[in-house]
């Protein structure tokens, strides 16, 4: 959500110029691979893992972990690519992993059948090579050819490889692309559209492509047209073929900030642009154009608000016809959650109070109507489209923290569903309950939060809790069954609280909006309410309240550490952001400048420096303790932040753990090995910490 080493060292620190170790003495760890900072890396290591692995909580977490990741009793999600199933799966046989296919009939099984497409540990062995898979774009509507994007280690670059579907092998002399952040789509048979690094200037200053070029089978790389280019400044230039029934569209995504840009459609030989705001997300369906709102747009004599999801005809769009229908109109804690566009017909699924609904629209009659689709009143349910170009079917997930998670085979034209397939319990939810508070803010905000914790719960403050939060980018947070947090938290007698605060999306644009920026305090605020609120109802206590969050959320846990410390036992801060001042320099940085502000500015600065945790932690201050992790491999979010975070702990005298694994990129683990053991490390740090 939210690029290599040396463009990690680009930049100034601030508008006076380049950083100097005067400025910042902990910069040399910026130096991904420098052996220096990997030696400072290793003895890090080292000492977390001889004390974490020495608790007894450790060995029987971790073998729980691992035994859950790679069962064979988990769901096997499937996505359907031409006449097969297809599927990518990993267990203790399988490390890296296996792309594989089966029938829908077989797939009805208890046990399918499997046929293997490309298995990753072989190919890994025979080209000396940590492959990760990063997916497959498959050619429609033959479905007889795919780009496979392979990973070294697990980061966002990728390799890109053309694969025969029907051969399962790579194509001799096909499409091939070196390891880069690309961009790429199949725009014909014999023909891509590619955003890549293309040598000098061809990148923004966020690492990514900067412009786009049309490729012909054939013919050199480099020789490939230029179709378009952005400003170098922007966040990058994306690009995506639409094929949806019959009909065939190519479009672009310039995207000017993390949240505007402009759209553009090709029309004959020139790309066009979309009269839409410039932060609204436009998508395809059939010959239809959707528009998502972040802010009020009036059009058409109608004045739609922020959160809104517009349809129209795209042929009349382009005559120059401004008649557009809402399918999905906001309330005061009412949001859109995602859609997904069948044959027929469009599913919405919208958030009420951080709870899911479900509606099919279809055209009738040149109008459109709206009926409500009969699901279960529990947890969080994801739905998508099974083949828009045949069938108006879709996959429905149906989850909750205690109930495993079920697959169902629905469609838009029956009523009913099929339950396909189902979680086992992977862990005792015998006397829990979820139950759902509100905290409130320091501004007056009504915040939600979800706790799970036994019916009888002992509220004298003295339960071991985990609070997960996020708060960032529209991402909402809904009730989830997690079985390694069931199995290692919940199991063992924890409470486990999920925070919906702002910055998220849990009630829309203006749930994110209202903490942007310059009041991205907001969102801190609402996690220090929930934390209060926690201790106040006697669930826990600061003594026993942990907190854990990654990536943008780990920038929240260094703010609560350095903000809040009185208020928790234990801190896990995991691939995190948390010098605010160099981010924007820092690989991926720059694009979220739309989130954050910039730090360059000194108006902007002002503020950002406020929370920035790797300029506020000092010395003297009690933290509560904290385990900092990250991966060598992150190219998204930079493994300094968390490392230059602990050098200075370290040279302020505090207690801390650090654990970075040297692969594994954003995600920070490659496999389900690492994965296990990981988060076994971050469960004993909580389990020693809180008791």
């Amino acid at each position: 959500m939210l690029f290599t080493a040396a463009a990690g060292l680009a930049g100034p620190a601030s508008a006076g110029g380049a950083p100097t170790a005067a400025d910042d003495p902990y910069l040399w760890l910026e130096a991904v691979d420098d052996a220096k900072a990997l030696d400072w890396v290793r003895a890090r290591n080292s000492v977390s893992q001889k004390e974490l692995e020495a608790s007894p909580d450790f060995k029987p977490i971790h073998e729980r972990l691992l035994a859950i990741l790679d069962s064979n009793a988990r769901i096997p999600f499937a996505t359907k690519i031409g006449a097969h199933y297809y599927n990518f799966w990993r267990d203790a046989r399988s490390v890296r992993g296996v792309w594989r296919r089966t029938t829908l009939d077989e797939y009805r099984k208890k046990d399918p059948s499997w046929e293997t497409v490309l298995d990753l540990d072989a190919l890994a062995a025979i080209e000396k090579e940590n492959w990760v898979w990063k997916g497959a774009d498959c050619l429609h509507p033959t479905y007889d050819r795919c780009l496979l994007k392979l990973s070294r280690g697990g980061g966002d670059a990728v390799v890109v490889r053309e694969f025969d579907l029907n051969e399962r092998r790579f194509v001799e002399g096909g499409f091939t692309l070196p390891e880069a952040k690309i961009d790429i789509a199949w725009a014909g048979r014999d023909r891509l559209y590619v955003g890549t690094d293309f040598g000098p200037g061809s990148l923004t200053d966020s690492g990514y492509a900067r412009t786009v070029r049309e490729w012909k089978r054939g013919t050199p790389l480099d020789d490939a047209p230029e179709v378009f280019g952005g400003a170098k400044d922007d966040v990058g230039v994306a690009l995506f073929v639409a094929d949806t029934g019959s009909h065939h569209y190519e479009l672009i995504r310039r995207s000017i900030t993390f949240y505007s840009g402009e759209t553009l459609l090709r029309v004959g030989d020139e790309f066009v642009t979309l009269n839409v705001p410039l932060d609204a997300e436009v998508d395809i369906w059939q010959d239809q154009m959707t528009v998502k709102l972040r802010t009020d747009w009036a059009i058409g004599g109608t004045v739609h608000p922020g959160g809104s999801l517009l349809i129209t005809d795209i042929a009349g769009f382009l005559a120059g016809k401004r008649e557009f229908a809402s399918l999905f109109t906001p309330g005061p804690r009412k949001s859109l959650d995602s859609f997904a566009g069948l044959k027929s017909a469009l599913i919405v699924n919208e958030l009420d109070n951080v709870r899911n609904r479900l509606f099919k629209l279809q055209k009738v009659d040149g109008r459109w109507t709206r009926t409500a689709i009969e699901a279960p009143a529990f947890g969080a349910l994801g739905v998508s489209a099974v083949d828009p170009d045949e069938s108006d079917d879709y996959w429905l997930t149906v989850t909750d923290f205690l109930t495993p998670t079920s697959l169902y085979l629905a469609s838009a034209d029956k009523p009913g569903r099929e339950l396909l397939k189902s979680l086992p319990a992977f862990f005792n939810t015998d006397g829990l309950q979820i139950a759902q508070f509100e905290a409130i803010s320091k501004d007056g905000t009504r915040v939600p939060y979800f706790q799970v914790s036994k019916k009888d719960v002992k509220l004298d403050g003295s339960n071991p809790t985990l609070l997960y939060g996020y708060g960032g980018f529209e991402i909402s947070l809904q009730p989830a069954y997690s079985a390694g947090m069931g199995a290692s938290w919940l199991e063992r007698g924890g409470v486990y609280v999920l925070a919906n605060i702002r910055g998220g999306g849990e009630f829309g644009p203006d749930w994110h909006q209202a903490a942007l920026k310059a009041n991205r305090q907001r969102a801190y605020d609402d996690f220090i309410a929930i934390a209060e609120d926690l201790s106040k109802r006697k669930v826990t206590s600061p003594k026993h309240l942990g907190i854990q969050g990654g990536s943008n959320g780990g920038l929240l846990m260094g703010v609560m550490l350095t903000q809040r410390p009185d208020l928790f036992g234990a801190v896990v801060c995991q691939v995190p952001l948390l010098d605010m001042k160099r981010y924007s320099h820092l690989l991926a940085g720059a694009s979220w400048m739309g989130e954050y502000g910039n730090p360059d500015l000194p108006e902007e600065w002002a503020w950002i420096s406020k929370y920035s945790p790797y300029q506020n932690v000092r010395k003297g201050v009690k933290y509560p303790r904290t385990l900092f992790t990250t991966s060598t491999r992150d190219d998204r979010v930079h493994p300094g932040h968390a490392r230059k975070m602990a050098a200075r702990m370290a040279e302020q005298g505090h207690d801390f753990l650090y654990y970075e694994n040297i692969e594994g990129g954003h995600g920070g683990a490659a496999n389900n090995q690492q994965q296990a053991y990981m988060n076994a490390l971050a469960y004993t740090f909580f389990w020693k910490q809180l008791k």
